[in-house]
């Protein structure tokens, strides 16, 4: 998908970039120099011993502190914390480039989507791994039974605006947080479109899906959220 050469350009409104962070002092110079000028880096540190939230703090993010580890606990202090009208989720280990949500706020602000996901295309083989890409695809199919919704992916980078994301009352804390969201989102009626995004190899070792424990984990916690009946459940 080629991009609009009006939408390479950051928006006017405000944006909070919730940057979920474990020991990644390694990925974050090169993933908060990617932040659109104007926009602002919510680094929540979950616990991490290597210095990331202090590194962090020196490059100019706002840091956030959640003591209760989770992925969806990072997530959703960031979402907390966040005061801007649109709010952009994005991994802290530069496999993904937080530049390339600028065109999500834009189908944001122009009412073409209420939930904007990045569809991940692999740069390398190294990229994604086959069990993660595998375990990928089975939630995809169990989703569109759930809801409907025809994704192909259930990526970490996404956008949408704030207040409308906290009234979906999202309750899990662990790695079914992402899958929560769109089953919520899709339960109230909401529009969410895919986008296109380079995937990279991410810098350092992967908490979650780089192995096959951390994958079963992951498919554990989402299959558990498709389980729910309505949203609010």
């Amino acid at each position: 998908m080629t991009t609009p050469s009006n939408e390479r350009e950051p928006v006017a409104a405000s944006v909070d970039v919730v940057l979920p962070c474990l020991d990644e002092a390694e990925a974050l110079p090169w993933v908060l120099r990617r932040i659109p000028p104007g926009w602002r880096a919510l680094v929540v540190d979950n616990g991490s011993t290597d210095g990331s939230a202090d590194l962090a703090r020196s490059l100019g993010a706002t840091v956030v502190s959640e003591r209760r580890r989770g992925f969806g606990a990072a997530c959703h202090a960031g979402l907390l914390a966040a005061t801007a009208d649109l709010v952009c989720f994005c991994d802290c280990d530069a496999s993904l480039d937080p530049a390339d949500l600028v065109p999500f706020t834009h189908r944001i602000l122009t009412g073409e989507a209420d939930l904007v996901l990045g569809r991940r295309r692999p740069q390398s083989r190294g990229a994604w791994p086959p069990h993660a890409r595998a375990g990928n695809l089975a939630l995809a199919r169990l989703l569109r039974r759930r809801t409907g919704l025809s994704l192909r992916d259930l990526g970490p980078l996404r956008a949408a605006r704030r207040e409308p994301l906290l009234a979906l009352g999202l309750s899990d804390r662990r790695s079914g947080y992402p899958l929560q969201m769109v089953v919520r989102a899709a339960d109230a009626g909401w529009r969410i479109a895919e986008y296109d995004v380079p995937y990279r190899p991410r810098t350092g070792a992967s908490k979650v899906t780089g192995t096959w424990r951390g994958t079963w984990q992951a498919v554990r916690d989402m299959s558990r959220v498709l389980a729910e009946k309505e949203a609010g459940a």
